[in-house]
């Protein structure tokens, strides 16, 4: 039994990255898959418990996708510090076992196969996801003509421990993409690189490079050999152009799907018969990895290749999705031990031979302490002469206001553009700049008193900061102002926990701005400062019959270098109604 909740009945199939379990929920009495995830052998413990924490900020951020062609995730549950991931069980084959038991798919098979793939990725990429391990045994085909990409955010994060950081890079050599492969960034360019490799193996039955060999020798190829090109056949093109070397030269999710579309000729459910879901004696699929299943490989790059490596490995975007906010599996680190609390320790008397004047002794001391500063302090002056940098110390950094509010430094800001619409295409468009390397987040929003509505975040990289921007459609036509949705801010949290500041027209009267202080899961202390205080600045704006809410929030002692942030960012915001 998981979490109190979720019984493993069977291995419905096992890697080196994880067990998936068939699964009983006993809250909801339903079937589940449930997912363990396994630390890959060789890491240190620390970064095992990042793995494990990361497994589970990954899922949160995952579970805002909600796309037919995705794997739904259920939950994520903890079990004796061991992360536990519940999705949809879905009665199906992987793509892998019919290629292996039935051979090459035909040509309108392979194309639903590549239409399905592709508009899980292109949900999954408007929502800032990267899957990063698209390859037939994450493909799932059921009788009923569903089609589905499953395993995000495990594969997700195993991949972010690559060759130039750790030694160890996780994937699988036969479908990663050579920018993966060479210690690269990994970006939503990989995907595309995954589903031409997919698609490939779909119509030659087996994939572009050897799975069964030895992978530092499939990596090798990956890397610095010719990409294999398919037989001629009507996806020859399509699969040409998504494995290209260059990421930048592989052509987009939606061009994938247009160029596929005339050659499915029939729906799913008629294209993917009921022999394909039996193996050829007419026994069910047994629970084996597949020879393409994710690897484990340590490597051991040549010297100049490993300073290139982590040389580009610095400025690479390969991190994983910013922290959506904070976890509630997170344990506290191990207390210190107490002064006193080690081992007693022993005096051995010397012998008397052995002793020396205590006058003795101390010149001693004083002579090897001389000796000590004046290296240090000449080779510290050599180096610094050396390199030409001053033998004075840097300036310190400012300490923190005597009101205890620390600044960080002022982000660059970059144009971005979203879509807050809840429904495609029904305005919700909008413009606005944004701090560098801050992660988007698309997520639906539902609430009893304005409905149904898509909140667009940006996190920063330390998960300690976020901008957000939301639209609540029509709400002009059911309310006068601003007023309400004040009103209802106010009301949803417990009055000792949270502190409203006036609000203060904006210039043109078309909306507010205002602050907020909340102290999450306590009470908001004297002056409004620590226990997990936040601050947010808000501007609310109306444009046409839409509230549009703009919002910047920082822990509150970044108030200062929060407020110049949204200062900055409130006057770029264009939208549409």
């Amino acid at each position: 039994m998981v979490a109190g909740r979720y019984r493993l009945r069977s291995v419905l199939g096992s890697g080196s990255m994880g067990t998936v379990w068939s699964a009983y929920d006993e809250f909801l009495h339903r079937q589940v898959a449930v997912k363990e995830m396994k630390v890959p052998p060789g890491i240190p413990a620390s970064q095992a418990d990042e793995l494990r924490e990361r497994t589970l900020r990954e899922a949160r951020a995952i579970a805002v996708l909600s796309h037919p062609n995705v794997i739904i995730l259920h939950d994520v549950a903890r079990e004796d510090d061991q992360p536990f991931v519940v999705m949809e069980l879905l009665p199906s084959r992987s793509l892998a076992h019919i290629l292996r038991d039935h051979g090459p798919l035909t040509v309108g098979q392979a194309a639903a196969v590549g239409i399905a793939v592709a508009s899980a990725l292109e949900a999954a990429h408007a929502a800032g996801i990267t899957h990063r391990d698209v390859k037939p045994g994450n493909v799932l085909v059921a009788s009923d003509g569903r089609i589905k990409l499953t395993d995000f955010g495990i594969a997700r994060n195993v991949s972010e421990a690559t060759m130039t950081r750790t030694g160890i890079m996780l994937g699988s050599p036969a479908y990663i993409a050579p920018e993966v492969a060479s210690g690269g960034a990994v970006t939503p360019a990989a995907d595309l690189w995954g589903l031409g490799a997919t698609l490939f193996a779909a119509v030659e039955g087996a994939p572009p490079y050897d799975a069964d060999g030895d992978p530092l020798e499939t990596v090798g190829k990956v890397v610095n050999g010719k990409v294999p090109q398919p037989k001629a056949g009507p996806l020859a093109d399509v699969i040409g152009a998504l494995m290209k070397k260059e990421p930048g030269n592989r052509i987009t999710l939606r061009e994938v799907r247009h160029r596929l579309y005339p050659l499915q000729t029939k729906t799913p459910l008629d294209l993917f018969g009921a022999e394909l879901f039996h193996t050829p004696d007419g026994k069910k699929t047994s629970a084996q990895p597949d020879a393409t299943d994710t690897q484990v490989i340590k490597t051991v790059l040549p010297e100049k290749d490993k300073v290139k490596a982590e040389k580009k490995a610095e400025g690479s975007s390969s991190e994983l999705a910013a922290d959506p906010g904070p976890l509630p599996f997170l344990r506290p680190p191990a207390p210190a031990p107490a002064p006193g609390s080690g081992p007693p320790t022993l005096f051995v008397p010397q012998p008397k031979a052995a002793r020396r004047s205590s006058t003795a002794t101390a010149v001693l001391i004083a002579v090897a302490i001389l000796l000590f500063l004046l290296a240090a302090g000449g080779g510290f002056a050599l180096a610094r002469t050396v390199g030409g940098q001053s033998l004075l110390p840097p300036a310190a950094a400012p300490p923190p206001t005597s009101n205890g509010v620390t600044d960080v430094p002022a982000p660059t800001l970059v144009q971005q553009s979203g879509d807050a619409s809840y429904v495609t295409g029904n305005g919700g468009q909008f413009g606005l700049q944004v701090p560098e390397g801050w992660q988007k987040f698309v997520a639906p929003h539902t609430t009893t008193k304005f409905g149904a509505s898509t909140a667009v975040q940006y996190v920063s990289p330390d998960g300690r900061r976020s901008l957000r921007v939301e639209r609540l459609a029509k709400y002009f036509t059911q309310f006068p102002g601003d007023g309400e949705y004040i009103a209802w801010l106010k009301g949803s949290y417990p009055a000792n926990a949270f502190q409203l500041y006036d609000p203060t027209p904006l210039p043109g009267g078309k909306g507010s701005t205002l602050t907020y202080r909340l102290a999450e899961g306590g009470t908001l202390p004297e002056a409004g400062r620590g226990g997990g205080t936040r601050v947010t600045f808000m501007n609310l704006v109306q444009a046409g019959s839409s509230l549009w809410i703009l919002s910047v929030t920082v822990p509150a002692e970044q108030e200062s270098s929060g407020q110049d942030v949204f200062s900055r960012i409130a006057p770029t915001l264009s939208v549409s109604d």
